[in-house]
């Protein structure tokens, strides 16, 4: 069975910092850089998509990880 290669990833454009993403995160993955935007640690990401589903912005996507 092939593992779950998904990631989070941050829309620069739609994201609005509003730091939702970082609150909800189980693995500390996400944070919100100099109040300006969201950044997602990859090797910490577990591709919950927890932060896709809460984003109020849509700025957060789930995409297959590059091998």
């Amino acid at each position: 069975m092939a593992r779950n290669r998904r990631k989070a990833w941050v829309r620069e454009r739609e994201c609005v910092a509003c730091g939702c993403c970082e609150k909800i995160c189980p693995r500390s993955a996400i944070r919100v850089v100099m109040g300006i935007q969201a950044e997602v640690d990859l090797q910490r990401c577990v591709g919950c998509g927890k932060c896709e589903r809460e984003c109020p912005a849509t700025a957060i996507v789930m995409k297959e990880a590059e091998a």
